[in-house]
């Protein structure tokens, strides 16, 4: 097809310049506005990428307002949800970055939204177009672990705690959980097909963040830098998920899958203090299995490529649009996970298990 699109930016940080620089290298695409809550950023955004012929907006209401085929909503936290349903209403195609919203009931409400409007909210999660992600998908759900009735992810930075939106409760509603526990979860989840989680049993801290020997911001510090929880689902399922932004080891364990025939064990690309989340790629996959009575186990190939992940979730989103296909990643399915985070949430607060409750479409 070759219809051109005309995209609007919401927000204008540092994750808008990645969706420029992944839309710009698409030629069926035009960015013609940009758009920021602060009076000028936005102006100053287009100057500084040199944006030619792209308007620049004080808020998001003007920008709506243009006849566009999509936005990519690069906002803080807090106004994810504000932004995608009035994106929605307005009758653009939306593209979300993580995490999806702040508490359960904006993600509950941006869902319905989409379906009322039968217009698209994509959620950005651009380790999924890793090729050796969707191999993992492919061998469980292929069946060769069998049933698999225990997962285990997370991921931990022995230091890389982030400042700014990132520690503000009223602006990022979470911390590390949200930050980097979604794309943990996003890996696990959507490696199994999403299984519908019935009950949540967690733990937070935040003893490196609030600590001025660890963060030159310890005063504001407000949100969790380290969580743990137990998710039961449905079909006799449990994980348990751990994540980090700080801690006194190197690594809190690679991510597995147990099943009856086999099992499957991931580790995380990437060496440094920052690394070990699934922000990124994966470093090696291996089944664990019994032949002839022997305990083997077997390493899987990685596929080798030179993706860049983020162009690739940018580029799907674009062509979905263009071609009128479905969501890529639909938010009905990250709903899944905001259900858990928010499940982690009450139950650190409250110091029991809670139930998540979600509503049966």
């Amino acid at each position: 097809m070759s219809k051109h699109l005309r995209i609007g930016i919401i927000g204008s940080g540092g994750i808008a310049r990645a969706h420029v620089s992944a839309y710009r290298k698409l030629p069926f695409v035009e960015i013609v506005a940009v758009a920021d809550v602060i009076p000028g950023k936005a102006a100053e955004f287009v100057e500084a990428l040199q944006l030619v012929g792209a308007a620049a907006y004080d808020g998001h209401e003007k920008l709506l307002e243009q006849d566009l085929d999509g936005v990519s909503i690069c906002t803080p936290n807090v106004s994810h949800h504000r932004t995608a349903v009035d994106s929605l209403k307005a009758g653009k195609q939306v593209l979300l970055e993580k995490p999806m919203s702040v508490t359960l009931a904006e993600a509950l409400e941006m869902t319905q939204v989409a379906r009322d409007t039968g217009n698209m909210l994509s959620i950005g999660f651009q380790p999924r177009y890793d090729p050796n992600m969707k191999l993992l998908q492919e061998i469980v759900q292929s069946g060769r672990l069998g049933n698999v009735y225990y997962a285990e992810t997370g991921g931990g930075r022995r230091r890389g705690m982030p400042g700014g939106t990132f520690i503000s409760k009223k602006l990022a509603g979470a911390g590390a959980m949200a930050d980097i526990g979604c794309y943990s979860l996003d890996m696990a989840l959507n490696t199994m097909g999403y299984p519908r989680p019935l009950t949540v049993s967690a733990f937070t801290s935040n003893h490196f963040g609030r600590n001025p020997l660890y963060h030159p911001e310890a005063a504001k510090f407000e949100v969790e830098d380290f969580g743990v929880a137990m998710v039961r689902f449905e079909n006799d399922l449990v994980l348990q998920f751990k994540i980090s932004w700080a801690m006194h080891m190197d690594t809190l364990g690679a991510t597995m899958f147990l099943g009856t025939d086999a099992g499957l064990k991931v580790t995380s690309a990437g060496t440094g203090p920052w690394s070990g989340v699934w922000d990124g790629s994966v470093g090696s996959i291996t089944l664990y299995h019994d032949e002839y009575g022997a305990h083997t186990q077997t390493p899987i190939p990685l596929i080798e490529h030179k993706l860049n992940l983020f162009d690739e979730k940018v580029r799907d989103f674009a062509e979905a649009v263009r071609d009128g296909r479905p969501a890529p990643i639909p938010g009905e399915q990250i709903l899944i996970q905001q259900a858990i985070i928010d499940g982690v949430l009450r139950s650190a607060e409250s110091g029991r298990e809670v139930s998540v409750e979600l509503p049966r479409n």
